[in-house]
């Protein structure tokens, strides 16, 4: 299943690097941009996520949260977190539900041939639960196009100035 702008988005419930449940019913009257990578401690994961980081600003107000998911295992995910410093949630997929939902699965990512784990994407959730924006990348070389959502962000009121 493609999900596209003005589909409802799946819910979530995910445990974060505290062990702490997560769920999109969570941001339920904020905006929400989600994250999906396919693993952490790996350079174009890295890439992304420390671009998050370093924008923070724009995406992390009372308007507005940031959440990052993939299939590795909390424990995985406090340290990738803690040695990136990155202040967003990043939550745990381990059993593969989000990415099936969210249609963001690889059927085989290589070059190490792992199945199952997340294609690089990126959704931008109104504060209705209904998808503004939906890229979803086929290769796992590709970064998000944040320009887009930075775009979609300021259409919904969210952004902030730097």
């Amino acid at each position: 299943m493609t999900l596209k702008k003005g589909d409802n988005a799946p819910s979530f419930k995910l445990f974060n690097t505290d062990k702490k449940e997560v769920s999109l019913a969570d941001f339920q009257g904020k905006n929400l941009i989600i994250h999906f990578f396919p693993a952490a401690f790996t350079g174009v994961c890295t890439a992304q996520l420390c671009s998050v980081r370093d924008a923070i600003s724009l995406y992390h107000n009372e308007k507005c949260e940031v959440v990052a998911i993939s299939v590795d295992s909390p424990f995985a995910l406090g340290k990738f977190k803690e040695l990136q410093n990155l202040s967003f949630d990043l939550l745990s997929d381990f059993n593969k539900e989000a990415i099936a939902a969210y249609g963001n699965s690889y059927d085989s990512f290589t070059p190490m041939n792992l199945k199952g784990v997340a294609k690089r994407a990126a959704f931008v959730v109104d504060a209705h639960g209904v998808i503004q924006y939906a890229e979803v990348l086929e290769s796992a070389g590709d970064m998000p196009n944040f320009a887009a959502i930075n775009e979609t962000i300021a259409a919904l009121g969210v952004a902030t100035s730097n």
